[in-house]
């Protein structure tokens, strides 16, 4: 049914005893050579499913949501777990596609725009050391990067992680992760925090809440609070160190911001997928306390978080 939004769990909770795990995990905590020989096989049966099912894929679909960039970025991870090079030869096939097919939207995200194929690419010729196409794909994402500082607006670009600035920056956080330097310079990556930093207090002078989130961001109408469309996924990069610039306006604008999400927390420890939804239904990533704990761990490790004791979950940890 369309209604019907997970499966029922066959399995036992873990109880704490080792004996339990025993043929999963070693005394070490390693996988068993005979779990991992599991896990192995059913990678490559759900790979071969995979390709079966990608013979009637859209050909015009290059973004990482649900198109090609999306393949060769699975192929790029399990090359990267596995070092079998047929795994990069197949994140190439799939990224050449995936660039010959582009969005041309005015969506510059990772996930569903052009800035996703672009950065795939970019680092999977990087692999296979052919550095001027890889060069020639950064550029391309680079030139992005003007119309994203500079949309705003109601018809402007959002701020969200999905569609919007905090999923083009992901693209350039991508790349530095792969390359392993700061391939991108942070002044590109702090002018699209300064621009997500005015839009926010734009918007909480709009509903008239600085007193309570010097931030505010909504999404088609809605101030959304997980990672994928709100509050969740914008704080946690802006809470990345040297995101914005000056320690000073994360203290006095993120922090009292982070705050107030802690405070929408249901009892039950799950939190509304919007500001002024009281329902307690969804506990995924995209909506719900899942997606949250990762904002919540990098204030943690950040110590950027006050000291207030207003967010039970961060003093839980510590305990």
């Amino acid at each position: 049914k369309m209604d019907q939004r997970a499966w029922k769990n066959p399995y036992a909770d873990y109880d704490g005893n080792p004996a339990s795990v025993q043929e999963l995990f070693d005394s070490q905590g390693k996988l068993t050579a005979e779990f991992a020989g599991r896990l192995s096989n059913a990678i490559s049966q759900l790979l071969m499913h995979m390709e079966n099912g990608l013979k009637s894929a859209d050909p015009r679909d290059c973004t990482g949501y649900t198109g090609w960039a999306g393949i060769a970025l699975l192929y790029l991870h399990l090359h990267g777990v596995f070092g079998e090079p047929s795994f990069l030869q197949k994140a190439l096939d799939y990224v050449g596609h995936s660039l010959t097919c582009p969005t041309r939207r005015r969506d510059v995200t990772f996930l569903c725009g052009d800035a996703g194929p672009l950065a795939v690419a970019a680092v999977v010729y990087h692999r296979v050391q052919r550095a001027q196409e890889s060069d020639e794909c950064l550029s391309r994402l680079l030139q992005l990067h003007q119309s994203v500082v500079m949309g705003s607006g109601a018809s402007g670009l959002p701020d969200e992680l999905l569609y919007g600035r905090m999923g083009y920056l992901y693209a350039l956080t991508f790349i530095n992760q792969q390359f392993g330097h700061d391939k991108i310079p942070i002044q590109y990556i702090q002018q699209i925090c300064e621009a997500v930093l005015i839009s926010g207090e734009g918007q909480s002078q709009r509903f008239r809440c600085q007193d309570q989130s010097p931030l505010m961001y909504e999404w088609y109408q809605e101030q959304y609070v997980g990672p994928a469309h709100g509050l969740a996924g914008i704080y946690y990069f802006l809470m990345q160190p040297g995101y914005v610039a000056g320690d000073e306006r994360v203290h006095r604008l993120v922090r009292p911001s982070v705050d107030h999400v802690c405070r929408l927390r249901f009892p039950t420890g799950n939190y509304p997928p919007c500001i002024g939804d009281n329902r307690d239904l969804l506990v995924h990533w995209c909506h719900g306390a899942p997606g949250i704990i990762y904002m919540l761990l990098q204030a943690y490790k950040g110590k950027r978080f006050s000291e207030t004791g207003r967010c039970s979950f961060l003093s839980e940890l510590t305990q």
